[in-house]
């Protein structure tokens, strides 16, 4: 997987994530401070996940020959402060002419996403400080 580069300067609190080849501006909403250039960290937490899983659910229709015209994913990231446990509702809509049981492997399938089982492991942290050499 490519490594994913987060780079901020003085504008509170405009980001850019970058890769080798593409770029992606986050930043906060207004109320926070930001200017509301990009999506904030959570947003793009949730997008991965919708991402990944309406890119799987293509993946998957494709392999199988099942009509699946489109998926379109809806995911709301919450965080309870009290149980410091994270929610995310994922709503799916699923067009094509499917049968009942396509669609119910379908839901199967997108929560089997590379993403969703990313988020349902434990995850593991290791930060590491890295001198400065005058290059990003």
């Amino acid at each position: 997987m490519a490594v994913i580069t987060a780079s901020i300067k003085r504008p509170h609190y405009e980001t850019h994530l970058s890769t080798n080849s593409q770029v992606i501006v986050a930043d906060e909403p207004a109320e926070m401070g930001g200017q509301e250039r990009g999506m904030g960290p959570g947003e793009l937490l949730a997008g991965s996940l919708a991402a990944c899983t309406v890119m799987t659910l293509r993946m998957y229709a494709d392999r199988k020959e099942w009509p699946l015209d489109s998926a379109v994913a809806h995911v709301e990231y919450t965080t309870d402060m009290v149980t410091n446990r994270s929610l995310f509702v994922l709503k799916l809509i699923l067009n094509g002419d499917l049968t009942g049981e396509q669609r119910t492997r379908l839901v199967a399938i997108a929560d089997q996403c590379p993403m969703h089982r990313a988020l349902q492991n434990p995850i593991d942290f290791n930060t590491i400080l890295v001198e400065y050499t005058g290059q990003n």
